[in-house]
């Protein structure tokens, strides 16, 4: 698993630790990782410093965890940041930053270990996406481009491994508490983050219950896992009505900049 040093990817590391699974917790931050696998219990786990962005250091991921466990049954790709602002505003080096490790991370974690899962004719890949990659927002273009790619590499994937026995799912939450909302990079606006804060606070589902609920599509084999009640409505609200649902995020974010005055 990737981006396993915090948030979800520490959530799913101890719901798969609960579950009597071996884990791999892999994350840049080396040291987190370890905090993680320290915090495992008497779960065989072990941590390895991996960077999404680099096709290199994937495959060296892949190669540990052959040598550590002897293969894998389940991959995470979930390692993400985000990025807001307006297009045109956002730097481009803010576009090569969020692309490298949302949209390259599970590429290349993908683009590796499907082959494996392909010739062992079982597993599962499990792609941490957003609703954010099933609806798109206003200023947060960088991300919901990055996470729409996620739930179509999923889909697709889905599509060529399901005549080996293996499962592709694509998870997609709302707002729980992680650290991305305070790394994010924005460009404008630093008010912009500010209402997604204090829905990641005021979430009935946290990490934990997100990482409950992700593991169980897996083992049902659902292909979409969207665990936020809010989630589901707006995906479903964007599917019959599309024009309808754009013209709503319209009027919300101009609603959002009545109340907290003009942005940059």
């Amino acid at each position: 698993m990737t981006g396993a040093g915090s948030g979800l990817g520490r959530a799913l590391s101890q719901e798969l630790a609960r579950r009597n699974a071996r884990v791999v917790a892999s994350d840049i931050d080396l040291e987190a990782a370890v905090a993680t696998v320290n915090g495992l219990g008497s779960a065989t786990a072990y941590a390895v410093r991996c960077d999404v962005t680099r096709l290199d250091e994937v495959e060296r991921l892949a190669a540990e965890c052959d040598r550590l466990l002897g293969g894998v049954d389940l991959v995470i790709n979930n390692a993400g940041v985000a990025v807001g602002g307006l297009v045109g505003e956002v730097s481009i080096d803010n576009w090569a930053w969020i692309i490298g490790i949302n949209l390259w991370g599970p590429i290349h974690g993908c683009h590796v270990f499907a082959p494996r899962l392909r010739a062992q004719r079982s597993g599962h890949i499990l792609n941490v996406a957003s609703t954010a990659g099933l609806i798109a927002a206003p200023r947060l273009s960088p991300y919901c481009v990055t996470k729409s790619g996620v739930v179509a590499l999923s889909e697709a994937l889905a599509g060529e491994l399901a005549e080996y026995g293996v499962g592709v799912s694509v998870l997609c939450p709302t707002f729980f508490q992680t650290n991305i909302v305070n790394a994010a990079r924005v460009d404008g606006d630093a008010a912009l983050l500010d209402p997604a804060r204090q829905l990641m606070a005021a979430a009935k589902l946290q990490a934990d219950a997100v990482a409950r609920l992700a593991l169980d599509g897996v083992a049902r084999g659902d292909l979409y896992i969207v665990p936020h009640a809010d989630g589901r409505w707006l995906w479903r609200l964007k599917r019959l009505h599309p024009a309808g649902f754009n013209r709503l995020a319209v009027k919300l974010l101009a609603w959002r900049a009545a109340r907290s005055g003009p942005a940059r």
